[in-house]
């Protein structure tokens, strides 16, 4: 019986490198160590390895550049996620086409229209807030250019992901704020249709039950922004029996909070506690600072990057997915 070839991941995994790696010493790139080029080489002839030519024409046919979809560039996170897929598509010598969707459906499904007549190899991309119906990215896994998604991603589509590790940050975050005798706790969420918003939400349910404290629905509340933050926070805190913890889906929500809490004469962390969610810049630049939730993004970013050129590099068709795990920083708005 035939063995089966062996594909430019197989000779990655054996080797220790990675996929990227494989495919430039096959080419002779330079920029790979001669050392590294020969061992590839001669591993590659000792298993006789062929090249997928299906997959070297349809790269041929397209151009050497990959899609990247971000929802808002302004964001620490997707910042921080676009500067990893950067750096790996530079080691590699892919290009990368970057649009941003600003949180539009109507604006994602233009960009990736454009992506297919720009004939990109591959797309990286995280959902919209209000992006519910997957059409459009049906579309490039019909002219089989593969999709991965990060943060927030599709389960309506058979596609690779990589995310954060929500649901542990979360649980992580508010038990530690429980174990600060901290008991009104209340969640600032984002659009519930989202997986990271479920995620988040369900780490936060899970902490409480722990630690048999009971959640109502007043606890569990829509906002994701600043502004939005600014604007109802101070009646919630005037209000009867009002929180003693704010939970927030990310910093930029947080930092509103912190503002909020300083308007209406808020002790923080003595009287309030906050707790955001990404650590970025925001959250070393309050005052007091943010504790939050680290997300790693530039990690995602490679991750991503990764497994899209697993798929146009290596020939595997299983799909492929990574969880980045998260961390709390304990800083000063919390006790």
């Amino acid at each position: 019986m035939n063995k089966p070839q062996i594909t430019i991941k197989d000779i990655a995994r054996a080797l220790n490198v990675s996929p990227s790696t494989v495919s430039r010493a096959l080419k002779d790139n330079p920029d790979i160590s001669q050392e590294t080029r020969d061992l590839i080489h001669a591993y590659a002839r000792e298993h006789n390895y062929k090249p997928n030519v299906l997959a070297v024409n349809l790269r041929a046919s397209r151009s050497n550049t990959i899609g990247v979809i971000v929802p808002q560039l302004v964001h620490h996170f997707f910042s921080c996620v676009l500067s990893g897929i950067e750096k790996a598509a530079a080691e590699a010598g892919y290009n990368i086409l970057v649009a941003q969707s600003n949180e539009s459906y109507e604006q994602e499904v233009k960009i990736v229209h454009s992506f297919l007549a720009a004939r990109v190899c591959g797309v990286i991309a995280s959902l919209a807030k209000d992006t519910s119906q997957y059409d459009h990215y049906q579309d490039l896994l019909n002219n089989n250019i593969p999709i991965v998604f990060y943060d927030r991603i599709c389960t309506g589509l058979k596609t690779e992901r990589v995310v954060v590790d929500d649901y542990a940050g979360s649980f992580a975050a508010v038990e530690y704020m429980i174990q600060t005798g901290c008991k009104r706790i209340l969640f600032y969420g984002a659009a519930p249709h989202l997986e990271i918003t479920k995620n988040r939400r369900n780490g936060y349910l899970d902490a409480m039950k722990k630690y048999k404290i009971p959640v109502d629905d007043s606890m569990i509340m829509l906002c994701d922004t600043r502004e939005r933050a600014i604007s109802i926070t101070p009646d919630i805190l005037e209000g009867p029996g009002h929180p003693d913890v704010f939970f927030a889906i990310n910093d930029e929500t947080a930092s509103g909070i912190l503002y909020a809490c300083k308007l209406v004469g808020k002790k923080v962390p003595d009287e309030v506690s906050i707790c955001g969610f990404t650590d970025g810049a925001i959250a070393q630049s309050t005052d007091p600072k943010l504790t939050t939730v680290e997300q790693h993004g530039e990690e995602v970013g490679r991750s991503a990057f990764s497994i899209l050129i697993g798929k146009l590099e290596g020939g595997d068709d299983k799909s492929s997915n990574k969880i980045v795990r998260t961390n709390l920083v304990v800083r000063g708005t919390t006790k």
